[in-house]
């Protein structure tokens, strides 16, 4: 794996981990965390970056909570997938990723942050992918436990970034015709990007 891993949006997936509706509730900064993920959507659809979602045992903890609007995808939402492993790199996501032998990075964020999304972190880690996990894209029920996990997955060569420098790095050039759309999106999430940070990250230590 190199040392430097880049975003590059024809390489890369974006991964949704069970944001769903029985975790309102007991998410610490649930609804930052979903402004956090609509806005990370909202970067998909710009830069056309496919995107996979899973849900852990929807019929006993609901479906992805219907703020985070996954019709508005099309054809990029590649799937979404109900599973009981805790990880993501269920049988389905290693047949979707085996299908697209292009794809180098995968950009996790979601729920929980010491479990699922820890453990799909390493399994993809392992698989030879770099795992970029979006620091204000994560969450758990109890906070303490963020930084613990974020750290983890850092020893283990993943990447800790924030929602706005992944979208600035995949977007890479303010010279093409695309990005009046990408600069839009960011002005239209200024409020709600300082609104997440300061709610998700106050808590966290990334060195």
């Amino acid at each position: 794996m190199p040392a430097i891993a880049k975003l590059i949006p024809e390489e890369t997936v974006f991964f949704l981990c069970d944001v769903q509706t029985r975790f309102k509730n007991a998410i610490f900064g649930f609804d930052e965390l979903v402004l956090a993920i609509s806005k990370m959507l909202k970067i998909a659809k710009v830069l056309e970056i496919p995107v996979v979602v899973t849900e852990q045992n929807p019929k006993g903890l609901g479906n992805t909570i219907p703020d985070i609007d996954l019709p508005s995808l099309g054809p990029l939402l590649l799937a979404t997938i109900e599973k009981g492993l805790f990880s993501m790199v269920t049988p389905e996501v290693k047949t979707l990723l085996h299908e697209r032998p292009q794809i180098k990075s995968v950009v996790l964020f979601g729920i929980e942050s010491h479990v699922c999304v820890l453990q799909s972190a390493l399994d993809f880690i392992e698989a030879g992918y770099n795992v970029h996990v979006i620091a204000d894209g994560v969450s758990s029920c109890n906070k303490e436990e963020i930084p613990f996990a974020l750290a983890r997955i850092r020893q283990s060569g993943g990447y800790i970034t924030t929602s706005e420098s992944a979208a600035f790095q995949l977007q890479r050039d303010a010279g093409v015709p695309g990005f009046k759309l990408f600069s839009n999106v960011i002005k239209e999430e200024k409020d709600n990007t300082v609104r997440t940070l300061q709610k998700l990250l106050q808590y966290r230590a990334v060195l």
